[in-house]
């Protein structure tokens, strides 16, 4: 579950790191009273008005703006929230700016320059330990670093043993060039957010930029946190923290009946169960000259429910021309499935699009006869590479 800048480092900030302090606002006039409430707090002139989506790269696609008085600053989030924002991380059809994050300005003049520096925590599935990347060259273009220059990227692991040693934390520190407070800073800085990372049970979090102040602070700017959903149920304080608007709607209705799905850009839906026969149902789609629409996985306890429920979702997509069914019966029943078919026809109503459905396995022979006997438009089919030429067959 990705979360927003803002909650990112409400998160951090609970686990002891040091943070760009900011107030979210949904308004223009909300702007202004963050910020009025901000300068009180901090005592900040100049404020960063950074628009709040689940993407990065929002620098460059003008979601990030610098007030340099609170008069501004209405002017500047007025401007940013209710903009569609494309960046490349959201594709051309960008997202809507529903909130703004008014933190305070740090980038401040000091006795030294400031610096930023880049750095994630995430699991390296290879070497089943965690790893910190980090690296020298933070800001706008990691992008462009981890492709042109690599040697700049770092990767510390961690042991699932043992964890985070000292040792580790100054070896960041002193490869990221710094020294005195800063190193000091630095290394109490990776301690913690390696302790929320663990803490909160998380997939990433990715600071870009960390950022060593004109007076040595070491500081979170920007905060991307995706928490994984399966531990969800440990913290059930950050189901609050769902934005439902950052969600495609289709997925986050499959959700309430506890199906696998995934939205795509194809026009043949797929209703599946595993995820390994979904796949290979994908790939013969679009060997059969067609494109998945989705991916859906309806697991080993589908039923006419979560069936109905399905194609319910799959119709939703207004580019399917024809659905595929590819279930095979092990735990779950063909039958069952079957009569989730029927059901749906007759629940829906008018499916104008051709259904192909391939059932085999537990009950295979009951779930045949329930399709036959139903008199609905549904092409049967015994192997997949016969569903996968009905699949042409009807898109042409």
């Amino acid at each position: 579950m990705n979360i927003h800048e803002y909650q990112g480092k409400q998160i951090l900030k609970s686990y002891g790191v040091a943070i760009q302090e900011g107030i979210v606002a949904d308004t223009a006039d909300g702007a202004v009273e963050a910020a009025n409430e901000l300068s009180k707090q901090t005592g900040t002139k100049f404020f960063v008005i950074k628009a709040q989506i689940h993407a990065g790269g929002r620098g460059k696609g003008g979601g990030v703006k610098l007030a340099k008085s609170i008069e501004e600053v209405k002017d500047v989030a007025g401007r940013i929230l209710g903009m569609t924002l494309v960046t490349h991380q959201t594709g051309p059809e960008g997202k809507v700016v529903h909130k703004v994050l008014v933190a305070e300005d740090v980038y401040y003049p000091g006795p030294t320059e400031t610096k930023e520096f880049y750095m994630s925590v995430l699991l390296d599935r290879q070497r089943g330990e965690n790893v910190i990347m980090y690296s020298t060259e933070g800001g706008m273009d990691i992008e462009d670093v981890a492709a042109k220059t690599p040697e700049r990227i770092y990767k510390e692991h961690v042991s699932t043993d043992v964890g985070l040693q000292g040792f580790q934390a100054r070896r960041i520190a002193f490869n990221l060039g710094l020294d005195g407070d800063a190193f000091k800073a630095m290394t109490k800085f990776v301690a913690s957010l390696y302790n929320a990372y663990l803490g909160t049970d998380s997939s990433m979090f990715e600071i870009n930029p960390v950022l060593k102040t004109s007076d040595n602070k070491i500081i979170a700017v920007d905060a991307k946190v995706n928490l994984d959903d399966n531990a969800l149920y440990r913290h059930p304080d950050f189901e609050a923290m769902r934005d439902l608007n950052e969600e495609d709607p289709l997925e986050t209705e499959s959700k309430k009946y506890n199906l696998n799905f995934v939205h795509l850009d194809g026009n043949v839906g797929c209703m599946v169960n595993g995820a390994g026969l979904a796949m290979a149902t994908m790939d013969m789609i679009k060997l059969s000259g067609g494109e998945p629409a989705n991916f859906l996985d309806v697991g080993g306890t589908a039923n006419a429910t979560t069936v109905e429920a399905g194609f319910r979702i799959i119709l939703e997509e207004p580019n399917v021309k024809a659905i595929l069914v590819n279930i095979f019966g092990g735990i779950v029943r063909c039958d069952r499935v079957a009569q989730g078919i029927v059901d749906a026809y007759k629940s829906i109503g008018d499916i104008r699009v051709p259904i192909i459905v391939r059932l085999q396995g537990t009950n295979a022979e009951e779930a045949r006869k329930i399709i036959d006997e139903s008199g609905l438009k549904v092409y049967p089919a015994t192997l997949l590479s016969e569903a996968a030429a009905l699949v042409t067959q009807v898109l042409n």
